[in-house]
């Protein structure tokens, strides 16, 4: 269920405010303080961990500049982001292309960008390679399922631990280069567990392998998956860590780690700012519905089992029960329902947190309701009032 914060209704004013300069679009606000503040806090709780952001969690020009100032690199999945990251004129050598599965022409236009380093974890995916085997490093995705997180991405990808040592060799026999290993512990984890397991079982890997097939694996990419605070609040990210950092410190000294943050950089930087454009009584609710819902930038709550916390302003007291829904003619685009909520009016705003990951990654145009437009602040070198306004929807 959504958190719901109840605020006074003076603290709406800067919200209004901003609505007006908008022309009372849907927004989504994009402080880039609060991503550097999460990249640092990451990189602090890993210390010695390169972060490659993944893009797919929020494709946006002005994340990519905030990071490239900090010396992040990028896990690109696409020729979209791939473009993206052009545009902006990040360097290719700080990338890696970590779709598992990639057509023929991905796999050229990364090597075009200067992107070399690629995530395979089948036979077939090594074989597209050969051609480009004077060229290419791979990585070697391993599953490690997580049937505790909302988002098990081993379902979908990874080989199995047993198969590891023959896939490397395979490749070898082919001319390939397995450069190390790749795995994701699960999005959204409860703890940190099954970081530790697949950092324990990797390490036992890549010492087989150089015993079995005297091949030196130097990276080992341990993904993303680090939690931020839906439903409930967030753990410590360096209590988080603590065990994760333990576990690398066992592997070998040549192994070179990294990791794939997307969501833990850029949930927190993003807030959701919509307007009350309707609202009836249906049975024993009070139903208010927004301008913007989960076809727009609450997307998350169908793609990402995602749950947002709420803010509301009021000054009363009382509450009663109520459903937040979404503007669309769709019955299943409800926000939030089984809350309480003191009396709101037409035209009052209401904020969504944490709304930066797979949200306007994820919104769609059904019922040709406009996108959220994305307001960008804190930007380092924006230029004057370090705001830039940008249409919802494109890259800028």
């Amino acid at each position: 269920m959504n958190r719901v914060c109840i605020e006074p209704a003076a603290k709406a004013a800067r919200y209004h405010r901003l609505l007006d300069e908008h022309q009372g679009k849907p927004l989504l606000v994009l402080d880039c303080d609060k991503l550097e503040q999460q990249y640092h806090g990451l990189q602090n709780a890993l210390p010695g961990v390169e972060l490659y952001y993944a893009i797919k969690a929020l494709p946006h020009a002005a994340v990519i500049r905030t990071l490239s100032t900090l010396g992040a690199c990028f896990d690109i999945a696409t020729s979209g982001e791939i473009e993206l990251l052009r545009e902006q004129g990040a360097n290719p050598r700080l990338t890696m292309h970590t779709h598992p599965i990639k057509r023929d022409r991905d796999i050229r236009d990364a090597l075009r960008f200067g992107c070399t380093t690629f995530v395979v974890d089948n036979i077939y995916e090594i074989e597209k390679f050969v051609e480009f085997r004077h060229r290419v490093g791979l990585l070697l995705r391993v599953s490690f399922p997580n049937p505790r997180s909302p988002v098990d991405l081993s379902r979908k990808f990874g080989c199995r631990v047993e198969e590891v040592p023959l896939l490397v060799q395979k490749a070898q026999e082919l001319g390939l280069h397995i450069k190390g290993l790749s795995f994701h512990a699960g999005s959204q984890s409860p703890d940190s567990s099954n970081h530790v397991y697949a950092i324990e079982q990797c390490a036992a890997l890549i010492e087989q392998v150089q015993q079995q097939a005297g091949k030196l694996l130097s990276i080992l990419d341990i993904g993303g998956g680090f939690p931020v605070g839906y439903d409930k609040p967030a753990p410590d990210i360096d209590t988080f860590c603590a065990p994760i950092r333990a576990a690398l410190a066992s592997l070998p000294e040549h192994v070179q780690v990294v990791a794939e943050p997307g969501r833990y950089l850029v949930a927190p930087a993003m807030t959701a700012v919509s307007t009350v454009m309707g609202k009836a009584k249906r049975s024993d609710a009070t139903w208010y519905y927004l301008d913007d819902g989960v076809y727009g930038s609450y997307s998350g709550q169908i793609y990402d089992h995602a749950t947002y916390p709420l803010t509301v302003f009021s000054d009363i007291e009382q509450t009663e029960s109520a459903v937040i829904a979404g503007p669309t003619c769709d019955s299943i685009d409800v926000v939030a329902e089984g809350i309480e909520l003191p009396p709101l009016n037409i035209g009052d705003v209401v904020i969504g947190r944490q709304m930066g990951a797979y949200t306007a990654a994820s919104a769609t145009d059904f019922n040709l309701f406009e996108r959220a437009t994305i307001v960008v602040i804190n930007e380092k070198g924006a230029g004057e009032g370090n705001i830039v306004f940008l249409d919802a929807g494109t890259p800028a």
